[in-house]
């Protein structure tokens, strides 16, 4: 099969397309032919083996996960003696997690880790979904417990976690105040984001509006100014970064790490937000997809061959809501 491989950090250039065997689905696992796949910026940070830090568990001298990719949506070709919940036709999506290997024509994965397609999506939008869904969801539902009434406020609204956040938050019954930059605007607003701050112009930090919950999809300011925008007691959720663009020790790992310290000396709830796929959070995912309330937008699509000039684009901060490759 055609997998884009990686041998060592680097820019996209170190990407290339390579013949490999087919996996073969363990007891537990299924093989699912590939029909789209999608870009995160953990793909970059995998990409670059940056911060470098994070090479303790990406892999120290080179990544130890050879071919790149985490989300995916597809058709089940195969499954394991002790599958249960998956057969082959079913069309499925899915997040690889730390194992990697979504830009292929097959991928081996736990059941797991799978979950039925939303029946509303194509192929494409559904492969937008997982990780940033997971996020959105986990930080929003889990961490923050958004109920009505709520206000919400997410920076980086524009991203693939972002776009995800605005229209999850108004599912809720929250009152979201979306922080993005002038040319998208029009779109956080289009999702249902009731207030905007274009962050060229304005600085959210400096806003009389308290929130219930802020969430950080960026990682470019001080944890003084996230709070102070801040109730008394509300809800900080840090998983920022999306901004960084490599070339130090920690990166955003500093601020997260910031955080941690500082939580148990005040009021407010500071969280830094960890995720892992799960059927579950994916099952709950596809509900809101095919009740209307959560759509992917899809900035750009790009043939497989074609992952390092995604992934060029994608670093390049060009890009909003989600890159995806179709096969």
């Amino acid at each position: 099969m055609r997998a884009i491989v990686q041998d060592r950090y680097g820019p996209p250039e170190t990407l290339t397309i390579a013949a490999v065997e087919v996996p073969v689905p363990a007891a537990d696992q299924v093989l699912v032919r590939v029909e789209a796949a999608a870009l995160n910026a953990y793909d970059w940070h995998a990409m670059r083996g940056d911060p470098r830090v994070a090479r303790l568990a990406m892999g120290r001298s080179r990544p130890r996960a050879r071919i790149r990719g985490r989300d995916f949506a597809g058709r089940v070709e195969a499954v394991g003696a002790d599958v249960r919940q998956v057969r082959p036709g079913d069309a499925v999506f899915g997040d690889l997690g730390d194992a990697n290997g979504a830009f292929a024509e097959y991928v081996c994965v736990s059941e797991t880790q799978v979950a039925a397609k939303p029946a509303n999506l194509t192929p494409q939008q559904a492969a937008a979904l997982p990780l940033a869904g997971i996020t959105a969801l986990m930080g929003l539902c889990d961490v923050g417990q958004v109920k009505p009434g709520h206000r919400v406020l997410i920076n980086g609204a524009s991203g693939g976690v972002g776009t995800l956040a605005v229209q999850l938050a108004k599912a809720f019954g929250a009152t979201v105040t979306a922080v993005c930059s002038t040319r998208n605007v029009d779109l956080v607003r289009s999702l249902g984001a009731d207030h905007v701050v274009d962050y060229t112009r304005d600085d959210f930090a400096h806003d009389t509006r308290r929130h219930d919950v802020v969430f950080d999809l960026v990682g470019n300011r001080s944890l003084a100014a996230l709070r102070r925008v801040l109730t008394p007691t509300g809800t900080l959720v840090l998983s920022g970064g999306g901004v960084y663009r490599g070339g130090s020790l920690l990166g955003p790992i500093g601020l997260i790490a910031r955080g941690r310290l500082l939580a148990p000396f005040v009021r407010q709830r500071i969280v830094v937000l960890t995720t892992a796929p799960s059927r579950q959070h994916l099952d709950t995912l596809r509900a809101h997809a095919e009740a209307g309330r959560l759509t992917p937008v899809i900035d750009r699509t790009y043939p497989l061959h074609e992952v390092p000039q995604a992934m060029r684009y994608l670093e390049g901060e060009h890009a909003r809501a989600k890159v995806v490759i179709t096969l």
